[in-house]
């Protein structure tokens, strides 16, 4: 029994090593964006039902914590947050298969991680509680997978789905707005985190539209430590 427990711990270490230590896809091999996705939500987004609370990138939170929290995805935040009560239906943004359910990548309490065609993966975390869906199982376009939680585990906090686009090796981030049909324009004017973009005074129109954010690296240098932030990160960056 306790060589088994051994075995599984090895297994469990070795699975959280591949996954943050892997080499990264070709660019070449990962499916370019053509909107070939949809929302995790169903229904219009509204105060009542799901909005968008942060964007992917250069945002002014990830920046403040840029050598912290994100300092191992090159400071910017890699997924979009979706303000929402927690419970909500959280649907499979594309066709694919489950692999992974609690896995190692992060946004806790709970988990799914999605394969999809072109060497592409959606991770949805702060899940409410774990997953019905299994290791394997074929999910559709607008299935549901999970319900939406709290990254604070209160569900007053800070409830909230957050969204990942990676490629296949969980190495490269992807913007996910180009690979997502959806009104970018019109769902970022309704932010609830209220969180904008850093600007770099020294080339001040640099990322400074959603679909202008850069791709990242797992453990990449960072791509935003700006010697003339703006706003001024309280406190200090950390």
């Amino acid at each position: 029994m306790a060589a088994r427990r051994l075995l599984l711990l090895a297994a469990a270490l070795t699975g959280v090593a591949l996954a943050h230590y892997a080499a990264p896809l070709p660019l070449s091999t990962v499916a370019p964006a053509k909107a070939q996705f949809g929302l995790p939500f169903a229904g219009p987004p509204g105060p009542d039902t799901w909005m968008l609370g942060q964007g992917y990138g250069n945002t002014t939170g990830a920046y403040r914590q840029r050598r912290s929290t994100y300092g191992n995805l090159q400071g910017i935040h890699a997924g979009l947050d979706f303000s929402a009560p927690c419970g909500t239906p959280v649907r499979a943004i594309g066709d694919g298969v489950v692999a992974e359910v609690d896995g190692p990548h992060g946004s806790p309490p709970h988990n799914v991680v999605v394969d999809h065609a072109g060497n592409l993966s959606s991770l949805y975390g702060h899940l409410r509680v774990r997953s019905s869906v299994r290791v394997g199982q074929r999910v559709t376009r607008g299935q549901v997978i999970g319900e939406s939680g709290d990254s604070q585990g209160t569900c007053v906090s800070a409830p909230h789905l957050h969204l990942e686009l990676r490629d296949r090796s969980h190495q490269r981030f992807l913007n996910p707005l180009p690979y997502i049909a959806a009104d970018w324009n019109s769902l970022a004017l309704a932010a609830s985190f209220g969180r904008g973009y850093e600007y770099d005074l020294t080339q001040p129109r640099r990322w400074q539209t959603p679909d202008s954010q850069p791709a990242a690296l797992r453990g990449g240098a960072l791509l935003n430590e700006y010697r003339q932030p703006w706003p001024p990160a309280a406190g200090g960056a950390r």
